[in-house]
């Protein structure tokens, strides 16, 4: 007999496991991309508008449409441009209320009284609507996407149909919502769409077929459709979705050569805000919230594609491009009364008082230091500056051998933090002021000048302006992949630079992998203008700042590449430091290494669904091995002995294949969606050792579960026997049931019930057995069946005692069992859907799509004991085919295709057995 102390060993092993992967997800949000966001506040009102009703669609009874309005300085008329928004999975219309009320008080200074900024131009308030899906759960099902998208559009209609002819709307749509926005796509009247935390490339559920349908053709509006769409993303912060499925897709060039505009930006990198934003904070982080909200109020008077994505460009903007309508200074600059600078000083103005020029004549060895860099605190270099800026202003122009300099053309000109010393970074609850930041010029000096020279303006004493030049090559370290993994990977930078740029092209670059990196650095430095700032861009789209103190620890991460989603930025790890030069301030070297508990988070974020199907498939090779018992001596293994054999004779080949297989750069859909990444293999063992623990366990609860199932069933049941209906009343319940689910419940109720039935079952049979251990049972006839000609599973030759045929059938229940209650999970969230929709608007509105019985019909026969079927009686030899083989199957579709295709792992072992059902019957 098989020793089970394997399989208490990983049990144990697994649990911890699980405890620490739940654990490291959550500091994430501590460490890895801590919120600083502040509360924002509003007197928030809702208009049900009664008007959309039944008349307008039929799903009136089961959702609603709400117009906000702000208590005291709104009137309850329609006064401006509409904008709808659309919540997400278990959202809430008033989910809206942090936007609309920030839009309400920009546009008005007081109650009812329009702010002088938008006086006399053409600009309107904007009125807020707000679709109300009563908290549906639309991550896991289909068909209420579907019916959110229906409702939607007719809403729009609606909305539209109040206001003047061709008056556009906006869309705003938070997680899901920003999926079905997507999905009105293409529509005439929709101006643009700004979608917030949305999974716009990868389901966050991935349990039903028709999920992937619509993501499938949300695709091609992404890629092709010309409205203006930007996604706003928050980060590791975000753990209901994976940030890196935020990121849209680079669309495809039209026909004249242009690209419908796509924006992605994480709020890490959004100018003004710097933090990590949860995925419901994402509606009311006030440095997130003001921003859409006037980029909304802007967007009224655009009327066209291309004005609509300068608006969102010039109000959301994270620094990878140009200020829309970017234009340097015109007039060229005359250099009287300027104060030239020697070649080895940069230029340095604290507390800059009125206006001066500034010359700078660029470093002899031209061929590397022609780049210059420009920082201006709580000033303004035009367009770029905070949000409350201070009157100092700065110029910058390129100057030849004469008097005269012409305007320089920035290549870079963004807006960055300065964090203050002492203090986290970002400050929890509290985060970036809108008057925080220095602004950051960056150009190339033309060859055919010799000099730059700085114009600073309206200085009042307050702010600070450095500036010089900077190398333009960056620093490469070739360091190979494994350094970090093994131990720390020392860079040296160069002394007093204002800007250092570290490129490290071999390393990993993927959302499963997090680097820490360690500063090394005086502790001088706290009168530092610009205290030593990196600058971490590891996608176009998401860019993370962290000030290095001396006793600081960096957490690098990303977001650019990530498990079932395709992307071009796999390998490489790029950051620049920003500082304003002090000695005190010399960074000696950082120190990078693989964070092994960071990591170790990341995984359990982006591997839990995949865990379910990795389950089935261990449960489906202990069958296939329970099954090849059976084929040998005629008798299935309890479930324990399975569990036992797999753990100590299948789990060790199984976790060297894991491995192995890990290092084959598969297709991004299949397997764990790594392409083949070596520093990624450890995972797949890792997880095939954490479900083999995670199923033993669940057996063990299902012991337990049986066991008060077994002594009601000993006091209340006299018969040695379960009772066996006959074959005509199963046939009628079966019909009754099927008939049922075609019309009325999804076919996920069916499969709730039968696991129910059938663990009482189990439960109710095993008193039978040690009531009966010396005695035999015969099995009873069916009709039109005698008992000599009643089937046995065992063949006449070698037939057995009862009591071993029973335990071998009951081994067999309960191997189904188990079975099914790893099958449950996949069943689940749509069973949850359902019930959750009766409880809030009834049966206004059916299933579609979940009420195909033969998902569960063969299940219903299996577990009905009036059939008198088991699997090996089912399988027992159609065309040739054994039973077990058909494990190996559903086990391939489970480790393979299931981890990214969930909902293909239920669709096969349903296949399965109605193949099997149909074969036997048409065999008998």
């Amino acid at each position: 007999m098989t020793s089970r102390l394997p399989v208490y060993l990983i049990s144990v092993v697994s649990l911890c496991v699980v405890a620490a992967l739940y654990y490291a997800s959550i500091d994430t949000i501590k460490t890895l991309s801590p919120q600083g966001c502040r509360m924002s506040w509003m007197s928030p009102s809702y208009l049900l508008q009664s008007g959309f009703d039944r008349k307008w669609t039929s799903l009136a009874g089961r959702y609603s449409l709400w117009l906000y309005r702000e208590v005291g300085w709104e009137g309850h008329e329609l006064h401006g441009a509409p904008v709808l928004f659309i919540p997400g999975n278990a959202g809430s219309s008033h989910q809206v209320r942090s936007i609309a009320s920030s839009a309400a008080r920009q546009y008005y200074s007081n109650p009812h009284e329009v702010a002088f900024e938008f006086r006399g131009n053409p600009l309107k308030a904007l009125d807020f609507f707000a679709v109300e899906f009563n908290e549906d759960l639309s991550a896991f099902h289909g068909t209420t996407l579907d019916a959110q998208k229906a409702y939607t559009r007719r809403a729009i209609d609606y909305i539209l149909s109040l206001y003047p002819p061709d008056t556009p709307i906006v869309i705003m749509g938070h997680s899901m919502g920003g999926v079905v926005g997507v999905s009105l796509l293409p529509h005439p009247k929709v101006s643009a769409i700004i979608t917030m935390s949305t999974p716009h490339t990868l389901p966050p559920a991935r349990f039903d077929r028709r999920v992937d349908r619509i993501y499938s053709t949300n695709r091609n509006a992404l890629l092709t459709e010309p409205t203006p769409i930007l996604s706003m993303c928050g980060g590791a912060t975000d753990l209901m979705i994976p940030s890196e499925s935020c990121i849209l897709p680079e669309a495809l060039s039209t026909g004249n050569g242009s690209k419908p505009y796509r924006r992605t930006i994480f709020s890490s990198a959004l100018e003004g805000s710097w933090t990590g934003v949860g995925h419901r904070e994402m509606v009311w982080c006030h440095q997130v919230r003001w921003r859409i909200a006037r980029a909304a109020l802007q967007l009224g008077p655009a009327s066209t594609a291309s004005g609509r994505a300068d608006v969102l460009d010039t109000w959301l903007r994270d620094g990878q491009t140009l200020p829309p309508g970017y234009t340097p200074a015109i007039a060229p600059l005359a250099l009287e009364g300027a104060e030239y600078l020697s070649p080895d000083v940069r230029l340095e103005l604290k507390n800059p008082t009125g206006s001066r020029t500034y010359v700078m004549p660029a470093p002899g060895d031209t061929s590397s230091r022609r780049r210059f860099l420009l920082y201006v605190s709580q000033g303004s270099i035009s367009p770029t500056a905070p949000h409350s800026p201070l009157p100092l202003r700065a110029s910058i122009y390129a100057c030849s051998t004469t008097s005269t300099c012409q305007p320089l053309r920035a290549d870079s000109l963004r807006l960055v933090p300065n964090p203050q010393p002492g203090k986290p970074f970002p400050v929890p609850d509290e985060g970036s002021d809108e008057s925080e930041g220095v602004v950051v010029f960056e150009a190339e000096l033309p060859s055919d000048y010799s000099g730059v020279a700085v114009r600073t303006e309206y200085g009042d004493g307050r702010g600070w302006v450095v500036g010089g030049f900077v190398p333009e090559e960056p620093s490469v370290d070739k360091a190979g992949a494994l350094g970090p993994l093994l131990s720390h990977l020392s860079l040296v930078l160069p002394s007093s630079q204002l800007r250092t740029t570290v490129q490290l092209p071999n390393l990993l670059s993927s959302a499963l992998l997090v680097y820490s990196l360690a500063p090394k650095l005086s502790d001088g430095c706290t009168d530092a203008l610009l205290w030593p700032l990196l600058q971490y861009t590891s996608h176009p789209a998401e860019t993370h700042y962290f000030p290095l103190g001396p006793r600081s620890r960096i957490l690098l991460h990303t977001h650019a590449s990530a498990p079932f989603i395709s992307s071009a930025y796999t390998h490489g790890l790029n950051f620049s430091v920003y500082s304003t030069g002090e000695s005190a301030c010399a960074i000696e070297r950082l120190e990078l290494a693989v964070d092994l508990w960071a990591t170790l988070g990341r995984w359990g974020t982006r591997y839990a669904a995949p865990a379910a199907s990795w389950a089935v498939g261990v449960v489906a090779i202990s069958l296939f091995d329970a099954w090849r018992a059976v084929d040998a001596v005629g008798v299935m293994p309890s479930v324990g002995s399975s569990l036992a054999t797999f753990a100590s004779a299948r789990l060790p080949i199984l976790l060297i294949l894991s491995f192995l297989t890990s290092f084959i750069p598969l297709l991004v859909d299949m397997w764990l969606g790594n392409r083949g990444e070596w520093q990624l293999s450890p995972i797949a063992p890792l997880l095939l050792l954490t479900v083999t623990g995670l199923v033993s366990v669940s057996w063990a609860v299902i012991s337990i579960l049986m066991w008060p199932l077994r002594k009601l069933a000993r006091r209340f049941f006299s018969r040695s026997s379960p009772v066996i209906s006959r074959r005509t009343s199963s046939l009628v319940s079966l019909g009754l049931i099927c008939l049922l689910i075609f019309l009325l419940v999804p076919w996920q109720v069916g499969f709730l019930g039968c696991w129910i039935y059938h663990l009482s079952t189990c439960a109710s049979v095993q008193p039978t057995l040690a009531v009966t251990e010396n005695a035999a049972i015969p099995l009873i006839p069916r009709d039109g069946e005698d008992e000599q000609s009643t089937v046995s599973p065992i063949a006449p030759s070698t037939r057995l005692p009862a009591t071993t045929q029973d335990r071998s059938a009951q081994n067999e229940r309960e191997h189904l069992l188990l079975l099914m209650t790893w099958l449950l999970p996949l069943a689940a969230p749509v069973l949850a859907i359902w019930v959750r929709t009766l409880f809030t608007a009834g049966l206004t509105t059916p299933f579609d799509g979940d009420h195909n019985v033969l998902y569960v019909a063969p299940f219903l026969v299996l577990v009905d004991p009036s059939w008198g079927l088991t699997w090996t009686w089912v399988w027992g030899g159609p065309a040739g085919l054994k039973s077990r083989w058909t494990m190996v199957v559903l086990a391939l579709a489970a480790f393979v295709w299931g981890p990214r295709y969930t909902y293909l792992v239920f669709e096969v072992a349903s296949a399965m057995l109605v193949v099997g059902v149909v074969a036997h019957f048409i065999k008998r």
